[in-house]
């Protein structure tokens, strides 16, 4: 999503983006796993996003494009249908009102759903293919055939990798330096399946500091999977950097930071606070706690983000609605 706001920003000078109802949602496509102004908050967090429209009709028309003042329209080059059937841009089209951008190959939503439900490893970016994952892969696929027919191809069979390349790093990063006067806060986390905690948790640090650049450290997916044990992360490495790039409060990002913050890493970011939000802190591998240094330096903080979700939560809201499906 972020990929495609990100080509459609570059293509004019401010980006409005539409966003649609729970209830559009559930009458066109199910139930979503989040609810609409979570939606709108996640949206206007990410950085090419110039102004949201609430509440935005599931079909485009020159009416909606007119009442916002647009000169044109940018949808992927997946074609979305109503509930009977008809191109949702077919009015913008007809009109020449109507610009298309590359969709990101290699991550999708349902591919994400089936990571969750699959329960495998094998999307992490440095852990093998699961023994294990053939014989879910399988189960799944003869499960999902009951919905999808015995022809249709089940889009859960198989996890697609997601390729990253400098250059997609390059086009999500700020590029900015920090400037002389500049707070420097550090995070760390997996900041996995990006949401509104994360959200809400990086608005709060970056509201701590007159002028705030914060460095976003993210851990190697097998750490991660260490701590959290299950199949997480659920989405690795690479995606997780750009996910975290995308969000306005985001200055930069150290791919692979380790667990412990040491006092290396403190003082080649020049580091002036270290936050973390409410969750928990697992032990590092030798017992210790990630956090000493920082704390022993006295440059550590707590962050309540306000928000209970977890990545835990929304896939226990992926499961509920597959249930419900």
């Amino acid at each position: 999503h972020s990929n495609q706001l990100r080509q459609a920003r570059a293509m004019g000078d401010y980006l409005i983006v539409g966003v649609h109802t729970d209830e559009e949602i559930a009458k066109h496509k199910g139930p979503p796993v989040f609810t609409q102004e979570e939606r709108y908050k996640m949206v206007q967090a990410i950085k090419w996003v110039d102004e949201i429209a609430p509440g935005a009709p599931y079909v485009t028309t020159l009416e909606t494009l007119d009442k916002y003042n647009c000169d044109f329209c940018v949808h992927g080059d997946d074609i979305t249908l109503t509930v009977d059937g008809k191109d949702t841009y077919e009015e913008v089209k007809t009109a020449g009102r109507y610009r298309e951008c590359k969709r990101t190959q290699g991550v999708s939503t349902t591919d994400l759903v089936g990571r969750m439900l699959l329960m495998t490893k094998a999307h992490h970016s440095n852990i093998d293919e699961d023994l294990d994952y053939r014989k879910h892969t399988d189960n799944f696929g003869k499960v999902m055939s009951f919905y999808w027919g015995p022809k249709g191809h089940s889009p859960w069979t198989g996890v697609s990798q997601f390729l990253q390349t400098s250059q997609k790093i390059i086009q999500f990063a700020s590029g900015k330096e920090p400037q002389p006067g500049d707070t420097i806060i550090y995070v760390a986390g997996a900041f996995d399946l990006f949401h509104i905690g994360h959200v809400d948790f990086l608005e709060k640090v970056h509201q701590l500091a007159e002028k705030p650049y914060i460095i976003a450290g993210l851990h190697f997916d097998q750490e991660v999977n260490r701590y959290k044990g299950k199949n997480y992360p659920i989405m690795n490495i690479h995606e997780r950097t750009l996910s975290v790039l995308a969000c306005r409060y985001v200055s930069e990002v150290v791919i692979g930071a380790p667990y412990a913050v040491t006092a290396d890493l403190l003082d080649h970011f020049r580091v002036t606070l270290v936050c973390h939000g409410m969750t928990e802190v697992v032990p590092d591998k030798d017992g210790s706690d990630p956090y000493e240094e920082p704390k022993r330096r006295g440059i550590f903080q707590l962050v309540d983000s306000g928000s209970n979700l977890t990545t835990d939560l929304i896939v226990q809201r992926i499961i509920k609605n597959r249930l419900a499906f």
